[in-house]
């Protein structure tokens, strides 16, 4: 069973991706900011599911 973390976090990944790209693309920097950050928030939230996931099978 995969953690909800890391699915939400992989879709807060590639939000950050596409709204980095298009700011990127109309030379908008505050969107290319907030997608940078997007992103980031979602690596991180990923990862901590990951160690949710890792912390579970451990116990099982």
């Amino acid at each position: 069973m995969v953690d909800k973390d890391r699915i939400e976090g992989a879709g807060k990944e590639a939000k950050g991706s596409v709204k980095k790209g298009v700011g990127e693309l109309t030379g908008d920097d505050k969107m290319k900011a907030e997608g940078s950050m997007d992103k980031a928030e979602g690596k991180v939230q990923n990862t901590a599911g990951k160690a949710k996931d890792k912390a579970r099978d451990a116990l099982d």
